[in-house]
Formats: C-alpha cells, structure tokens, sequence
C-alpha cells in the first residue's frame, strides 16, 4: 500500500473514531476513558488515574476490598512512584446497557516484559457532568 493510501486510510480512521465521539456513541468513549485510564499508568499520572475514579469507586485486590476514591488513590499511589510502570493494560471489549449510563470494560494486563498475566474488569458509570467514571474494579490471574 503506498504512503498516499496508508495516510488516506489513518485519515479516514481518526475520522470515524472523532465521529464515533462526537456523535455520543457510549460504547467509543467508554472505550477513550479507558484507555485514557491505562495511559496514566504509562505516563506515571496518578491524578489523570484519580481523575477516573467516581467517589464511591471499589476495587478488589490482594489486600482486600479497597472502598471509595480516597483508598483508592492512596493504595495505587505507590504503583506511580517508580520512574516505570509496572504493568499495562488495554481495553479489548467493551458493552453499554442500552440507556447508557453503565457499562463494562474488559481486557489484557501485561508485565513490563510484555508478557499478559492477568485480566482486568471495570465497571464504569457516567457520572452526572457526563464523564465516565469507575465505581468497580477486579483482576484476575490469566489463564491459557
């Protein structure tokens, strides 16, 4: 494919994915705001990552039920100290109920070698300023 036809094509691509935004389509920005999420964790920013927390956000961990945004924000704080990330991950489905206010983000965590070991679930609501925000958080180990 020539260099004309790769940009054409990533052109029409930003395209649709703008569009897919902009028209309101839950299932894309749930999709944004999640890889938005895993990028702060790249770009070691741990307020965009509080950012993505609704006030009553619960993630289950090793340690236990951590519950509400501040426990949250204070238990993964060390997960943004080091000057790397020590895990990844990235959104690979999505669903939204019909009235779009709820919805589930699933995919990959992966080590710093690349290697996946785990899986993540969230659940995400859109909050009343419009923002999706997560109220519910669990890994589980990965299995082939």
């Amino acid at each position: 494919m020539s260099a004309m036809a790769l940009s054409t094509l990533a052109g029409a691509m930003l395209f649709a994915a703008g569009t897919a935004l902009a028209a309101g389509d839950p299932a894309a920005e749930v999709r944004a705001a999640e890889a938005a999420f895993a990028r702060s964790m790249a770009e070691r920013d741990h307020a965009a990552f509080v950012a993505h927390l609704a006030d009553e956000a619960i993630f289950f961990s090793e340690r236990g039920v951590l519950r509400g945004k501040a426990a949250v924000a204070a238990a993964w704080k060390a997960y943004y100290e080091a000057p790397n990330a020590p895990f990844a991950w990235q959104p690979e489905s999505v669903e939204v109920l019909d009235s779009g206010t709820l919805a589930h983000s699933s995919g990959p965590v992966f080590a710093p070698d690349g290697r996946r070991f785990a899986t993540f679930n969230s659940i995400w609501r859109r909050d009343a300023d419009g923002r999706w925000r997560i109220v519910f958080d669990k890994g589980y180990p990965f299995r082939e």
